[in-house]
């Protein structure tokens, strides 16, 4: 690439018309905006479609499109079992824990833990989400899309690119809440998943097609399961910490999981979940293969993180460009909006309304357009400092694996042990954070080593979990005999809840039936897995 843009007039002038006919809509849709409910979850009227489109780009955000193919040009395809796992993930949502969070009518999921425990775990899980919201998502999103934006205009600062970026998603989410973000979100998942099928279909045939491609690649970068020593994702930590960490990110994770609440019933949640798990299947092919497909076109690059600005500025004619960097800029606003609109949801329904309980729903939605935009500052001044970091994508991992455990202990062994108590989750959730704190920071910041993030994930949460129990059993509420508050035992799994859900789905057609809908999603994941082992 030259010290010029490679963007010709007609790419520039397709991404500003993108630019400016999202912000307009999301805009137009802002209007209708009056109650907490319809900013905070779109009047909870959202249908199957619009929720897993909005979670497929809420999801694939610019640092999950050079992350994509950063990894698979550096290690292999294995980075695809992030992907296909989130199907079996939102399987078992759908199951065990969407029931529930829709029934209660919560605005987030802190505020579910509350009803499961107390107003302790749920503070320090916002307190930990709203964190996380910015150092790991808009943060990792916002320095993702830098990253290819500064290719695309080299005399322009990371920081004024971070910055016009932030401001981009940030007008129509601080104007018009989940609604404008999920309308958004859906023309957006559209032109992503457009764009990222010409880069897929450019990159191959250039390549020299499917055939060439698999033939000069190494066995070991076209296989999902990798040994047990292997650096990168190793076969026990598929099986161990990537559900975990996609059991928080896809079950628990407000910005993930507000898209769920905004359905119109229970069924549209659940079906809008399983889409999203279909979609994510294509991704191999769509997202991933291209990066392996860079081994021949682009041997040699320093990292991994310029396959994917290799792929768009060296392959593709005028004109194309610009329509794939508008799907790429689409990554970036959904995924950006998303974490926005989750973060001022947080502070708004889980600290200010919690504090001042007698504020009108006029003044919550503007404390939400308040918190949107102290959000905004606060990304774009830390997004420049992940280049610090190594690999982005194992830069998101890693925190995640090691933040995240308390949170799945807490969610997991209440879902289906109704002994577990406020003290227990308050225990096991502050002394889980402590001790992943103090390993991230001797292993990962102190550089000491120690067993693959995917495999500290697993034992973190052994630990947390162990804690919650002990702690539960050695206070009064968890002795035998004790009986659970009624409203958290009425948010434990029984099989009497699965024998009564039965009953209501016997007059179901197949096709409208979740569970068969989720046995096809487990069993086309199972053939891709096995295609690619």
């Amino acid at each position: 690439m030259n010290g010029g843009s490679p963007l010709g007039s007609w790419d520039v002038a397709i991404i500003l018309v993108y630019v400016v006919v999202i912000i307009a809509i999301g805009l137009a849709v802002s209007r209708r905006q009056r109650t907490a409910s319809d900013y905070f979850l779109a009047h909870k009227s959202k249908t199957w479609p619009v929720i897993g489109l909005a979670l497929l780009a809420s999801n694939i955000s610019s640092t999950t499109l050079i992350g994509l193919a950063g990894a698979a040009y550096d290690h292999g395809i294995a980075v695809f079992d992030y992907e296909w796992m989130a199907g079996i993930v939102l399987v078992f949502f759908c199951i065990f824990l969407l029931p529930f969070l829709l029934k209660t009518g919560v605005y987030t999921t802190p505020e579910f833990l509350e009803r499961r425990y107390d107003r302790r775990s749920r503070l320090l899980f916002s307190g930990l989400t709203l964190f996380l919201n910015i150092a790991v998502d808009t943060a990792g999103t916002l320095y993702g899309g830098a990253l290819m934006f500064q290719l695309a205009f080299p005399a322009v600062p990371m920081g004024v690119i971070v910055l016009l970026l932030a401001l981009g998603a940030g007008i129509y989410t601080t104007a018009g809440g989940l609604a404008a973000v999920m309308v958004t979100e859906t023309i957006q998942a559209v032109l992503l998943l457009t764009a990222a099928a010409v880069i897929a279909v450019m990159a191959f045939s250039q390549a020299g097609g499917w055939d060439a491609v698999m033939a000069a690649t190494k066995p070991e970068m076209l296989s999902l399961i990798r040994p047990a020593n292997d650096p990168v994702l190793p076969w026990t930590g598929l099986v161990t910490g990537v559900p975990l960490i996609g059991f928080y990110f896809w079950c628990t994770n407000q910005f993930m999981v507000q898209r769920v609440l905004s359905a119109k019933s229970i069924d549209h949640g659940r079906w809008g979940c399983l889409f999203a798990g279909l979609l994510k299947l294509p991704v191999l092919f769509l997202m991933v293969l291209p990066g392996t497909a860079a081994l021949l076109l682009f041997p040699g690059l320093p990292r991994g993180d310029l396959v994917y600005p290799s792929l768009v500025f060296k392959l593709l004619p005028a004109g194309v460009v610009g329509l794939v960097v508008a799907g790429f800029l689409a990554a970036i606003m959904s995924a950006t909006a998303s974490t926005f609109n989750s973060a001022s949801t947080l502070v708004t329904m889980d600290f200010v309304r919690l504090r001042w309980p007698h504020l009108g729903e006029k003044r919550l939605v503007t404390t939400g357009r308040l918190a949107t935009l102290a959000f905004m500052a606060l990304a774009v001044l830390w997004a420049p400092q992940i280049a610090r970091f190594g690999s982005l994508w194992q830069y998101l991992q890693a925190i995640l694996a090691y933040a995240v455990p308390p949170v799945v202990a807490l969610f997991l062994v209440g879902l289906f042990w109704a002994r577990a108590n406020a003290t227990g989750a308050f225990a096991a959730f502050a002394g889980g954070l402590a001790l992943g704190l103090g390993l991230f920071v001797y292993c990962v910041v102190l550089g000491h080593g120690g067993p693959h993030f995917l495999l500290m994930a697993p034992v973190l949460v052994l630990a947390s979990a162990l804690i919650l129990v002990v702690v539960s059993l050695a206070t009064g509420e968890g002795k035998p005999g004790a009986r659970p508050s009624k409203e958290g035992a009425a948010l434990v799994w029984t099989p009497a809840v699965f024998r009564a859900e039965t009953a209501t789905l016997a007059g179901q057609p197949l096709w409208m039936n979740y569970r068969v809908l989720s046995l096809g999603l487990v069993g086309l994941t199972a053939i891709l897995v096995w295609w690619f082992r």
